[in-house]
């Protein structure tokens, strides 16, 4: 009997294919261990880069050239005056006025202050009213009345201003002490909604307790 012998190209084929089906059973044995539940493996994909939206040019800071009260130092006058926040309660607008005495002399204090509301360009209001008093402010609360006292240095006096709302609002509020005092400019940190044709009333000064 003649015995046939494999060629040795036949064997290096079966040899390749035996290492390919167990390389492909080791490679799925693997993936099973790290997927049990045989979940497809996402291909990550990479995101285009976020567009950047240009930001607007920032608007122009209203009356940039009104000659407001420095913040600070002492003004010339020794006097320095600032407004509070405000309050408004059923078309009623509030708002504090506080005077501090800066220099280092004594200041007689007897009377209502001085104010006058300025638009955003630091002009008048056109037809606002200053009064002292609030009479003529519907649901103002009395207004104590005048009463003299002296502000030592470093001391504090307090007013209050009272008006209706309005559609216009002013930016700006010129400040003295009293009638043909000198006056200063200041910003209150809120716009004063008073518009035209309209009455802001005023209290007398009052020591700060």
């Amino acid at each position: 009997m003649i015995a046939i012998r494999p060629r040795p190209r036949a064997a290096a084929v079966v040899c390749l294919l035996l290492l390919a089906v167990s390389g492909c059973g080791l490679s799925e044995e693997l993936d099973r261990e790290r997927n049990p539940e045989r979940r497809p493996t996402p291909t990550p994909s990479l995101a285009p880069p976020p567009m950047e939206v240009p930001s607007p040019p920032p608007e122009p800071a209203p009356g940039a050239d009104v000659p407001v009260q420095s913040a600070q130092g002492c003004p010339p006058s020794g006097l320095r005056f600032a407004a509070d926040e405000g309050d408004a309660a059923m078309g009623l607008r509030a708002m504090g006025l506080t005077v501090t005495n800066c220099s280092g002399d004594p200041v007689e204090v007897n009377g209502h202050p001085m104010v006058t509301v300025l638009d955003d360009e630091g002009e008048p209001f056109p037809e606002v009213r200053t009064v002292e008093g609030t009479d003529r402010v519907s649901m103002a609360p009395e207004d104590p009345g005048p009463e003299p006292f002296t502000l030592a240095p470093g001391e504090s006096a307090h007013a209050g201003l009272y008006w209706r709302m309005h559609a216009q609002s002013g930016v700006y509020l010129d400040v003295a002490l009293r009638k043909g005092g000198t006056t200063q400019t200041i910003r209150p940190p809120q716009p004063l909604d008073i518009g035209p044709d309209n009455v802001l009333g005023t209290t007398a000064w009052q020591p700060a307790e």
